[in-house]
């Protein structure tokens, strides 16, 4: 409700500061001195302030080049944030999708990461307990956790069986 409230009271940019540079630099670089943020995702935050898209292109591509902005940095943290925190590689590449990254980047930081079983398994342990379940009420309510967690079929099955390490 907060940031309904906020953007509502949010004056319109005139059209001068729409296309100037050196506004748009500044509200980037605020925004990047919070997190980081992936191209298309700045992009997307400085059209929603009302800055002209044409405008945008050669700022983000100069932020790009003095490396203030750095897709494969930003893919790079979120994964390894996310996966620490017991997210699948399914849930993570929804996520970036929805911040504009490039899907071949996504795939190639997510191969990085090749302990996705084990991290599953984890994953598991530390909602349930050591135990592997037996009934089929227990390993549906723990497989079904998994799966919104993010975790493919087979990293599910791997986790559900206890057998980690006989399937890397």
């Amino acid at each position: 409700m907060r940031l309904r409230a906020k953007k509502a009271g949010r004056a319109a940019l005139d059209p001068e500061a729409a296309a100037d540079p050196r506004s748009i630099r500044k509200t980037a670089l605020e925004f990047l001195a919070r997190r980081d943020f992936s191209a298309g995702e700045l992009e997307r935050r400085l059209e929603e302030r009302g800055y002209d898209a044409a405008a945008i292109v050669p700022v983000l591509q100069d932020l790009v080049a003095k490396r203030f902005l750095d897709d494969d940095r930003f893919i790079e943290n979120f994964v390894s944030y996310h996966a620490a925190r017991g997210q699948g590689p399914i849930r993570i590449a929804v996520e970036l999708r929805q911040r504009s990254v490039p899907a071949e980047a996504i795939e190639r930081h997510l191969d990085a990461i090749a302990d996705w079983r084990e991290r599953a398994c984890t994953a598991r342990r530390k909602k349930f307990g050591a135990g592997v379940p037996k009934d089929f009420k227990s390993r549906a309510k723990q497989g079904r956790f998994l799966e919104y967690r993010g975790f493919s079929p087979e990293h599910i099955r791997a986790a559900l069986e206890g057998d980690v390490a006989a399937e890397d």
